[in-house]
């Protein structure tokens, strides 16, 4: 069953939460199979799948694209699909740029940043939010660790507190000490989810080229659960030497009837 914006509030100090990223249907329906709590469409599909230099240069029209995809493949998985770069410059834009992404399918949406007006208004027009702060993508200059020193642990820990007042009804916590997120996490009454904030927070998040080993690059909070980046070139490797060597596609099996299907 499905989980909504309350059910996943409702698991604040119960049970940690499971969230993986997905970009597309085939990907999405194994995370559904798998039982994960929710899947994030991210704007990280911008630089994992589409090769982009940051997540800045995804577009609207690229989220509605991934959303819908995800959808297909997890009819019955809770889904919160990212508001990218720009849109959610003001309460308006904000509004009408997740209304796309959940007519697309998303169950929810995420923004980064502390931007209160635009969380609360959201909220009061119907869509459960999900606040992002610590190390926000979108704008950081560069991808160290941020709250290392008190003033950035303080104002962290201002913004987490603010975008729980403005209405979100959960929060990733990006890169940020261990025990700053612990201490967020303590002091919320809504979930904290962590990607690379230790432990202590009340689910995790992991974006699914980093768990699958596929790509060239994975960060240092992250962990690769398979190798498929070798297993692709390997299966590859082995496509090319039958197409040249005329094996295939004559040990395909045959079955009778079988081959103007």
């Amino acid at each position: 069953m499905k989980m909504l914006s309350s059910d996943l509030l409702a698991m604040k100090d119960k049970k940690p939460i499971s969230m993986l990223t997905a970009y597309t249907c085939p990907i999405a329906r194994c995370l559904e199979q798998s039982g994960v709590a929710v899947i994030l469409v991210g704007d990280t599909v911008g630089m994992v799948e589409m090769g982009f230099e940051s997540t800045r240069e995804v577009t609207i029209e690229h989220m509605e694209y991934h959303v819908g995809a995800v959808r297909r493949g997890a009819k019955n998985t809770h889904i919160i699909g990212d508001l990218p770069y720009m849109a959610d410059n003001d309460p308006n834009t904000a509004l009408i740029n997740a209304q796309r992404l959940i007519k697309a399918g998303a169950d929810s949406v995420k923004l980064e940043g502390a931007k209160l007006d635009v969380i609360a208004h959201l909220v009061s027009s119907g869509i459960p939010v999900v606040g992002h702060t610590g190390l926000t993508p979108q704008t950081a200059k560069s991808f160290k660790k941020v709250g290392n020193t008190s003033s950035e642990a303080e104002k962290v820990t201002v913004d987490a507190k603010k975008i729980q007042a403005a209405g979100a009804f959960m929060i990733v916590l990006e890169h940020i000490p261990y025990t700053l997120a612990d201490q967020i996490t303590q002091a919320l009454s809504i979930p904290t989810i962590g990607i690379g904030a230790g432990s202590k927070c009340d689910g995790q998040v992991l974006v699914i080229n980093d768990a699958l080993g596929l790509g060239d690059y994975w960060p240092p909070f992250s962990k690769q659960y398979g190798k498929i980046n070798e297993e692709i070139t390997k299966i590859a490797r082995e496509y090319c030497y039958e197409v040249e060597s005329e094996m295939f596609p004559n040990n395909i099996i045959q079955f009778t009837g079988t081959e103007n299907r």
